[in-house]
């Protein structure tokens, strides 16, 4: 079980009131995600929640062909199960571990009775809705409206500003997964960020070389989503 700290690493729960926190701390538990850990399938059961510390869930869209998309992206930020909290206790997505690593578990039951009380708690999981319907809804319009490139770059910043590293381990398989393409144009948009030096991939491991290069490459829905978290939070 996770003892009294200070800061937590996920950002929600480090901005909650000492004392919010601490009735909270006796029902969290620290868990390991393992990558492609499926945490909720659609419309199962949700019967906890997760706030992230360097792991990375990805929320799917998963389409009656077995295609799927990525359609929100949750880390250190965030939470994975906000439907507990808006009235229901099931999502039509899909929520698997992108990347593997520390998080924090939580009954989705106690979550409810903690939210219901109000407090900061509700107010900061409430801002975090909006937050990620931006999210959600800009990530929609990118997938219109940019080419593969640009959208890789706007994911592969997304996932450095989580895990905080410049290098981790991601298979063109599962970056295609997420985006909603081919693997093949995975590869040539990789190939275009490699030949550019912007980063360098080998064996699945992506080494980000030139962040500033890799955030003028990007389309302007990285820039959106992190305004709109800096407005409503002050981080991103």
């Amino acid at each position: 079980m996770v003892a009294s700290s200070p800061q937590p690493a996920n950002q929600l729960l480090a901005a909650l009131p000492e004392s919010e926190y601490a009735s909270l701390v006796p029902h969290l538990e620290t868990v390991s995600l393992r990558t492609g850990q499926i945490l909720y399938q659609p419309y199962e059961l949700i019967e906890f929640v997760y706030f992230p510390n360097r792991a990375i869930v990805s929320l799917v869209a998963i389409m009656e062909d077995g295609a799927t998309t990525e359609v929100g992206l949750v880390g250190k930020e965030g939470m994975v199960g906000l439907p507990v909290i808006l009235g229901s206790n099931c999502s039509s997505r899909r929520a698997i571990v992108q990347i593997g690593n520390g998080a924090v578990m939580l009954n989705a039951d106690i979550l409810k009775r903690e939210f219901d009380r109000g407090g900061e708690l509700r107010r900061l999981l409430l801002l975090y809705t909006q937050g990620l319907l931006t999210q959600v809804s800009q990530t929609a319009a990118c997938n219109r409206q940019h080419v593969i490139e640009e959208r890789l770059a706007r994911w592969l910043l997304s996932v450095q500003d989580r895990v905080e590293q410049d290098e981790f381990l991601l298979t063109q398989e599962m970056i295609a997964y997420m985006l909603g393409v081919r693997r093949s144009g995975i590869t040539v948009a990789a190939n275009i960020l490699q030949r550019a030096g912007i980063i360098s991939y080998s064996r699945g491991r992506i080494h980000i070389r030139d962040r500033q290069a890799l955030e003028a490459t990007a389309c302007e829905c990285y820039r959106l989503v992190n305004q709109e978290f800096q407005r409503l939070f002050g981080f991103n």
